[in-house]
Order: structure tokens, then C-alpha cells, then sequence
């Protein structure tokens, strides 16, 4: 009898490790299943809260709504410049196919002065500036060196094309560049810049000037507004310029706003002197 029971004492503990192992499983299968209709469930009805929560469907978008094959061109951003556009009849005069190309023209411009994070991860903060300023026409001195560098008449200048720790930005001329808004944030991180002339820039605004202000130009002692689109709003951003100490205006005395303006600067700032323009560049 013992020997029986003995004998049938593994095929018991097999069947039972058997069946402990297989009830767990069923039950972790019906669990995931009742998650995943779970999961479901919540997705629809996010789904349908977010359909309610729009406004409505844009006309030309429902089914019933006719679409014409020229909406291929429309534009999908509907903006407020577009809506200004088809309401104004057509006009094919020259003067308006002129102003038609130079809006073109500033826009394309606008997108290439963007920032371009890959050219200064290769040539460093200082000489991407520099390459910035001098392939528009500008020039560029740097620290140690007397030389003022520009391109050639076929746009070619002599710059290393990788990051060289001794290249220092120390002053900058911008002077007739057409430099915009968007193109300001690649003068970033010139901790050594001294100078900066944007003489009869007509496209530097307050807008352009309380970007400029705030790029961290901790060292700049000169900077050349003369020629430019600035008033007198703007430049009460010029008191994050700690070391300013020349600052060069059309003429500072021309409406008594700008001369007011002007005196509460300079007692803001005491080792800043501001001076008209016909000053300094009729010695130049």
C-alpha cells in the first residue's frame, strides 16, 4: 500500500504543479483583456470630447460643402494677410507687380538671415558672426589684430571655415547692410565685442534694438544708431548696455521728446555720452 502510494504520490504533484500553473495564466489573459477594453474605451471617448469641443468644422471641409479644383492653391493657414489679399481685386500695374516683388524679395531675405544652429556648432559663435556680417557686405575686427576684414568684389574673404578658439569678434560695421530682425540673433555670445555700427541700416527699428540690447553685449562700449528707423521708445532699452560709453544718434537735439530722452539716459548711465552723427563722421 505504501509503495502504491508512493508511486502515485509525483504524478499527483506533477498534475498539481500542472494545474497552479494554468489557472494563473487564464487569469492574467481575461486581466489584460479587460485592460486593453478599458484602454479602449477611454481613447474613444477622448476621441468624442475632443470632437466636441470644436467649434465646428471649417466650410469646405464637410461633406456636403462643394470644393472647387482650385483649392488646390489655397492656403491651409488662413491667415489674416491671405483673407486681405482675395479681397482686393486683381492689379497687374507695374507698380504694383514691383511692390508684389520686393515683398517676395524681403521675405526670402528674412528666411536666409535666420539663425542657423549648425553653422555655429562648426565655426563657434564668434567667427559664425563674423562670416554673417562679412558675406553681406559688412566687415569685422577681431581681437589682437588691427585688420579690418571684407569680402572681395566676388564675396570671398579669408576665415578659417572651423571653430578657432583665437578668433575674438572685437567690433563689427554694418554700415548700408540690409539687415533684419531675424538676422540680429546670429550676433549671439560676442563677449569680446567693443564696437558696433549700423550707420544708415534702415531696416534696425526698436523692435531690432531691444534685441540688441539684449545679447548680452556686457563689454560694448560704442554703438553707431545714426540712419536708422530708431525712436525715441527704443532707446530706453539701451540701460542693459552696462558698458556703453558713445552712443551715436542722427541728432540728439531734433524734437525735444528725443532730447529728453537722451538726458535721462546719460543720467541713467553716467560714463555714457551721446553725440549726433554729423560729429563723428564728418572726422571720419
Amino acid at each position: 500500500m505504501l509503495q502504491r502510494l508512493s508511486v502515485g504520490l509525483p504524478f499527483w504533484g506533477r498534475c498539481g504543479r500542472r494545474l497552479a500553473s494554468t489557472v494563473p495564466t487564464n487569469q492574467a489573459q481575461l486581466g489584460e483583456e479587460e485592460v486593453s477594453t478599458t484602454v479602449q474605451r477611454i481613447r474613444a471617448e477622448l476621441a468624442a470630447d475632443k470632437q466636441k469641443l470644436k467649434w465646428r468644422t471649417p466650410i469646405g471641409d464637410r461633406p456636403e460643402d462643394w470644393n472647387s479644383k482650385l483649392k488646390l492653391f489655397s492656403n491651409s493657414e488662413q491667415t489674416s494677410d491671405f483673407i486681405v489679399m482675395m479681397q482686393r481685386p486683381i492689379d497687374l500695374s507695374p507698380r504694383s507687380m514691383r511692390q508684389w516683388w520686393d515683398n517676395r524679395q524681403e521675405r526670402i531675405e528674412r528666411h536666409m538671415q535666420q539663425f542657423i544652429p549648425e553653422r555655429h556648432k562648426i565655426l563657434g559663435a564668434e567667427l559664425a558672426a563674423a562670416h554673417f556680417i562679412l558675406y553681406r557686405g559688412g566687415a569685422a575686427k577681431f581681437l589682437n589684430d588691427p585688420r579690418w576684414h571684407r569680402a572681395t568684389e566676388d564675396g570671398e574673404f579669408n576665415l578659417p571655415n572651423k571653430f578657432d578658439p583665437g578668433y575674438k569678434v572685437e567690433a563689427l560695421r554694418c554700415d548700408n547692410m540690409v539687415l533684419y530682425y531675424e538676422g540680429l540673433e546670429n550676433l549671439r555670445c560676442l563677449d569680446s565685442l567693443k564696437f558696433l555700427s549700423l550707420h544708415n541700416v534702415k531696416t534696425i527699428d526698436d523692435w531690432c534694438l531691444d534685441r540688441i540690447s539684449g545679447g548680452g553685449f556686457s563689454h560694448l562700449e560704442v554703438l553707431d544708431l545714426s540712419g536708422t528707423d530708431i525712436t525715441t521708445n527704443g532707446l530706453a532699452c539701451l540701460y542693459r548696455l552696462p558698458s556703453l560709453k558713445l552712443l551715436i544718434l542722427d541728432d540728439p537735439k531734433a524734437t525735444l521728446e528725443l532730447e529728453l530722452a537722451t538726458a535721462m539716459l546719460e543720467e541713467a548711465m553716467p560714463a555714457l555720452k551721446v553725440v549726433g552723427a554729423d560729429v563723428i563722421h564728418s572726422q571720419s
